[in-house]
């Protein structure tokens, strides 16, 4: 279970990640923390970030309605996402480049995730491999996403993997057919792995924790997908050659023909599941519920893919109210408080998924600031449930907010 329990100023002095008593504060130790290429990576979104910024903003629209006078005295978190059992209401949303932002990346993710009783999504991109992540959290419930590359014999290997090494679901993202331009990371220079040059050194003696991580450990690379790379030969290097693999002829049926493979793969996984991840409209998530999708996120990436789309939150209510119960509708992007998943389970959404929230953690203090984003979270949900008087998440329903004028 998420610990509940955060200090108060009038207990010993707080140290590290104790100090925050927010996500907001967790990102300032992350800037800190991190040199400037990397901490622009995780925080950052395409072009103007206008989509990354309605994507919280979206969630101000909507005030909590207090419920008072009933018997609050007991308050359950705890919920179910696709079956599967959870602290919380919400799951970790895959997250590339994971030992970018602390050198023990998705594992310490994996391991905070399956202590606090949370799901873990490990990305295509990852740099932790998906037998490593499966070692270094093998109680946790874990997901696996999946990037469809030109080459569909490397997808057929990767599903193969990921249910062998007993992943429950999968999560097709289908945002990606192009990178989107994140202006930051052509200012910054930013590549994968960072480049080792007299500004990278430079940037790197001001942050030495990160810096010694980076140097001390393994080398830094796409361990998920390193055995099918051609060694970031070409232009980009590793980045410019996976951007380039991206399969933009990728179409619903083909999405059809992916869940159907992977539910036919032999697990030790459970009931295997599909989600379709990148939903932005309510026709393509029409769509995922009639090809049998179990799950859709309805996601803009982050806004790290098209600037102005809109945002998720924005969407759910439309969705709710087209796929009809056919599917579980997931709202990923922008989650930074506990009040936003009570906003987004009273509008519908079956669950949250987190990213920055949890990576802002990472970079802050590697597994304690991943778990101290998860029990800020549940802390602030459960005082937003007691005060709108809703014992359990099954009761958080339309009565619990308004939108604002």
């Amino acid at each position: 279970m998420v610990s509940t329990v955060l200090r108060s100023a009038g207990q010993r002095r707080p140290r590290g990640v104790e100090r925050a008593y927010c996500i907001a504060d967790l990102r300032r130790m992350a800037k800190r923390r991190l040199p400037r290429g990397p901490f622009d990576y995780m925080d950052g979104a395409a072009e103007d970030e206008v989509a990354l910024r309605r994507n919280s903003a979206g969630f101000a629209d909507y005030r909590v309605v207090g419920h008072t006078l009933r018997d609050v005295s007991e308050i359950d978190t705890s919920h179910t996402i696709l079956g599967t059992p959870s602290a919380l209401p919400i799951l970790c949303s895959p997250t590339g480049f994971g030992r970018l932002f602390h050198h023990d990346g998705e594992r310490a993710v994996a391991r905070a995730a399956a202590e606090a009783g949370l799901i873990y999504t490990l990305s295509t991109l990852g740099t932790v491999s998906i037998e490593d992540v499966a070692a270094a959290a093998p109680s946790g419930h874990r997901w696996f996403q999946l990037y469809v590359w030109k080459d569909r014999a490397i997808a057929s290997d990767l599903i193969a993997r990921a249910r062998s090494s007993g992943y429950e679901t999968l999560v097709l993202t289908v945002d990606t057919p192009v990178a989107g331009r994140r202006e930051r990371d052509y200012r910054n220079g930013f590549t994968i792995p960072p480049t080792v040059g007299l500004k990278t050194l430079l940037d790197g003696a001001r942050k030495p924790s990160w810096w010694y991580g980076f140097m001390t450990t393994e080398p830094l690379d796409f361990a998920v997908v390193s055995r099918y790379t051609p060694g970031g030969t070409g232009p980009g290097g590793v980045m410019g050659y996976i951007n380039s693999q991206f399969d933009q002829t990728l179409s619903w049926d083909d999405a059809a023909a992916i869940r159907d493979e992977w539910a036919e793969r032999p697990s030790e996984g459970g009931t295997p599941r599909f989600v379709i991840k990148g939903v932005q409209c309510v026709e393509d998530a029409r769509m995922a519920a009639e090809i049998g999708a179990d799950g859709i996120m309805l996601s803009n990436h982050g806004g790290r893919q098209l600037d102005h789309a809109v945002a998720p939150i924005d969407l759910l209510p439309e969705v709710v109210d087209a796929v009809g119960g056919r599917t579980e509708v997931i709202v990923d992007g922008g989650i930074r408080r506990g009040t936003d998943i009570l906003k987004a389970l009273a509008l519908g959404a079956d669950a949250c998924s987190i990213g920055r929230a949890y990576l802002f953690g990472l970079g802050a203090g590697g597994q304690a600031g991943v778990t101290r984003a998860f029990q800020m979270l549940e802390a602030e949900l459960r005082v937003a449930m007691t005060l709108a008087g809703c014992r359990t998440t099954k009761e958080i329903d339309s009565a619990a907010i308004r939108r604002s004028p």
